[in-house]
């Protein structure tokens, strides 16, 4: 069906081109694979073997190759011009990222021929080091434009501004932008500065027109919200190709976004994450550069796409020394735990309740009452039945090591505040908890969402003490001011930010209260 509809576009774009001069190109595009090397379940994480053999897995980077292959060897068969985007993210999310450090994902990424990609927030987790050892094995562009890495001495002149595709004989411009937050998400360091990201595009895009480039993308990693507001604020651009937030779009999906979705006259699209789907945009300009028309879908990378054989082998090859460590089981559960982004960056979450009440479980000793988690922290759900190690490596997969410390009651409600200060936006800095509970009001301004803010005191429910100090558990990340908790970083007080690796720390809480059931208790109100 696919590829009946890919032919038949193909050879309209070609007979309307010779009429009128309209150049269409083919842009495919995928964002946020998050090391989802291997073929995932219906949760995003690592799909088992069972699974796999009864045709319940999606993705995996071997299905993204032919997927990619395919809809671009049937678009040049018929004379088409087609360009391979990545929007950023390929880094962090699974034991092949822990193990490989993104070698891995420059191998597979160089042999399915892609044009272009973006620096995504999480390309910085390993330190400026860490992308630029990714930028020497990659054999395509790496673009942020919105990055001065002047003072970088690791990375400066590695990341172009932007980058001019010669396809069909026409010049098409990428120009790109990473969130300006990434200093909070990640760990760029102090050498790499950030600009803002409408007025560093609007730069960018006025040097390639002045060069004569007039069909101009935008391949950005900062999330649907503002790539709707850059696609209206920066004159020039013809369509956002975006990534960060995970948005789903489908036109047959129910309760995605429309592909594309309208920005005035800008097209937004982006395709999800996790390996899952592969967006396929379409757009004609005229001979004027000006953008006629935008069509396209996101295609769902389920079982009828079959895997790329080589590709597959050679995962299977890197997966070997992995096997041992994540097929150890650690325990079971009688129920799915539902980690999943719509909910633990949002609301109380069964995983939020489990990682946050092992955490507490493992320091209570310590005169610790208060577990602080982000739901960003959080990347997959668990499903029902043994749990293995692999699978909560997957869900914890950020080697975080659990930091202690000491915080005033106003300290922690600032926190709380931060946590649902972006929620419009699915920010990962949403606040799961353990030993404590509140209430969100989401229609309130940031600042003043929360309220009825209670502690656990001596087997009660207290209220919340501004002037009291209570002893904090969270994960390193959290308590040094990542994800905007700079509070906890610049208020807390006797800080120790060496425990153990959190994902160690909910294997062995699983083990020893299993088997385990997830619930909702409450400890988060949603008015």
């Amino acid at each position: 069906m696919q590829a009946r509809f890919l032919a038949s576009a193909a050879a309209l774009a070609l007979s309307a081109g010779t009429a009128s001069a309209d150049y269409t190109l083919h842009v495919l595009h995928i964002n946020d694979m998050h090391s989802r090397i291997e073929e995932i379940n219906k949760y995003d994480s690592t799909c088992s073997a069972e699974d796999s053999a009864e045709g319940k897995c999606f993705g995996g980077v071997a299905r993204v190759a032919t997927k990619i292959n395919e809809l671009r060897d049937a678009i040049k068969a018929e004379g088409g011009n087609v360009i391979v985007l990545d929007a950023g993210d390929q880094f962090q999310g699974s034991l092949f990222y822990t193990t490989y450090k993104g070698a891995d994902t420059a191998e597979f990424m160089n042999k399915i021929g892609f044009d272009a990609m973006a620096v995504g927030n999480h390309e910085f987790d390993d330190g400026p080091e860490g992308l630029a050892g990714f930028l020497e094995k990659v054999s395509f562009p790496v673009l942020s434009g919105n990055l001065d890495l002047s003072q970088s001495n690791v990375l400066n002149g590695k990341v172009s501004d932007t980058v001019v595709l010669e396809v069909g004989g026409e010049k098409v411009g990428i120009v790109s932008a990473l969130a300006t937050d990434t200093v909070e998400t990640s760990s760029p360091g102090p050498a790499v500065l950030f600009q803002d990201e409408a007025e560093s595009l609007k730069a960018d895009v006025a040097a390639l027109e002045a060069e004569g480039v007039n069909k101009i993308i935008a391949l950005t990693h900062v999330g649907f919200v503002k790539d709707k507001a850059l696609g209206e604020a920066v004159a020039g651009l013809d369509v956002v190709v975006g990534g960060h937030s995970h948005t789903k779009f489908s036109n047959t999906e129910e309760g995605a976004e429309k592909y594309p979705t309208m920005a005035g006259a800008v097209p937004v699209v982006s395709a999800y994450a996790y390996s899952k789907y592969v967006g396929h945009l379409v757009l004609t300009f005229d001979d004027a550069g000006m953008l006629k028309d935008a069509s396209g879908d996101t295609v769902l990378l389920d079982a009828s796409v079959t895997p790329d054989a080589a590709i597959a082998a050679r995962v299977a090859e890197l997966a070997k020394p992995l096997e041992e460590v994540r097929a150890r089981v650690v325990s079971e559960t009688t129920t799915e735990v539902d980690g999943s982004r719509d909910n633990c960056r949002q609301m109380e979450c069964a995983m939020g309740n489990l990682v946050a009440d092992a955490m507490l479980d493992r320091v209570k000793g310590q005169g610790v009452s208060i577990a602080i988690q982000n739901g960003g922290g959080l990347r997959a759900s668990i499903d029902a039945g043994p749990v293995t190690m692999g699978e909560v490596l997957t869900v914890l997969p950020f080697q975080n090591t659990l930091s202690t410390f000491e915080a005033k009651g106003s300290t922690i409600v600032a926190a709380l505040e931060n946590g649902a200060s972006q929620l419009e936006e699915g920010a990962g800095r949403f606040t799961q908890v353990a030993g404590l509970k509140y209430t969100l009001d989401p229609a309130q301004p940031a600042g003043s969402r929360i309220s009825d803010v209670m502690v656990m005191d001596a087997g009660s429910w207290m209220p919340i003490d501004a002037a009291k100090v209570y002893g904090v558990v969270t994960n390193n990340y959290v308590r040094q001011g990542g994800d905007g908790y700079k509070m906890f970083d610049s208020e807390g007080m006797n800080a120790y930010d060496y425990g153990p690796d959190l994902a160690d720390v909910t294997a062995e809480y699983l083990a020893k209260v299993g088997p385990y059931t997830p619930a909702l208790d409450g400890r988060i109100t949603r008015k």
